[in-house]
């Protein structure tokens, strides 16, 4: 049975699954325990849904085979939106390569207790590890100084805008990479937040690119576990930059 835990302690999922039984039941089981639950039919379906922002999941649930965007691609492209944890749900093991891009995984069918588990282990790991420096402030105030003295506030809007814009594709391709295992890829997309972001004064996302760019040839391994770390922290500074543009310079 599933224990009936207060909803706000629940962690709100996502749930991806063409075929309509599997998906209707699996949301079922969940909403009946309390938990937040989100469909989409599809890996398109979910994009749209993570952009709306209605959706902002802590764990994804997956099929392994659906039809169009799936497998490592969809996991990249949902990376670079969301900070979830994603795990696969397949009626087999799932082969390497995608078991590889998630978090972890569940064989079909499982029972309502294995699900629960799941999502509980989730719940209880209390913190993510973090490469993020607390003493590094978003944005420069010197640079940010510079800026208002040499040019108006929607110039300065429109750069920042612009870094936003960037370090999000860059993310984007960061997920690719490490899906991929592409290490050089890896410290080429550091290298080129470092230089973006550090001429904006972005300290916190140029940081981080320069523990990307900085990783030594021969420790491929290591490297991608920080990476994904790296990864969530590049996402919790682009948010941080869209929340100084807010309130900084206000469109």
């Amino acid at each position: 049975m599933f224990s009936q835990a207060g909803q706000s302690e629940l962690p709100v999922v996502l749930l991806i699954d063409d075929d309509l039984v599997s998906r209707e039941v699996a949301a079922t089981l969940l909403t009946m325990s309390g938990y937040t639950v989100h469909t989409a039919v599809s890996g398109a379906a979910s994009l749209k849904l993570l952009a709306s922002a209605r959706c902002r999941p802590n764990v994804i649930l997956m099929d392994a085979q659906m039809p169009g965007l799936s497998g490592p691609e969809l996991i990249a492209k949902l990376r670079s939106r969301s900070a979830a944890r994603i795990f696969i749900v397949s009626g087999s093991k799932p082969p390497q390569e995608l078991a590889a891009a998630a978090d972890g995984f569940l064989v079909k069918p499982f029972s309502p207790d294995a699900l629960h588990k799941l999502l509980d282990g989730h719940k209880a790991q209390s913190s993510d590890p973090t490469l993020l420096d607390p003493n590094d402030p978003v944005v420069s105030t010197e640079v940010l100084a510079q800026f208002r003295k040499l040019m108006p506030e929607p110039a300065i809007r429109q750069i920042y805008t612009a870094v936003v814009a960037d370090l999000s594709k860059r993310i984007e391709a960061l997920a690719g990479a490490i899906v991929k295992g592409d290490a050089d890829e890896i410290r080429r997309i550091g290298h080129a937040i470092k230089g973006g972001c550090g001429m904006a004064g972005a300290i916190q996302a140029a940081h981080l690119g320069a523990l990307l760019e900085a990783a030594p040839a021969g420790a491929e391994d290591n490297q991608l576990d920080n990476s994904a770390t790296l990864l969530r922290d590049l996402r919790t500074a682009a948010q941080g930059l869209e929340r100084m543009l807010d309130s900084e310079l206000p469109a």
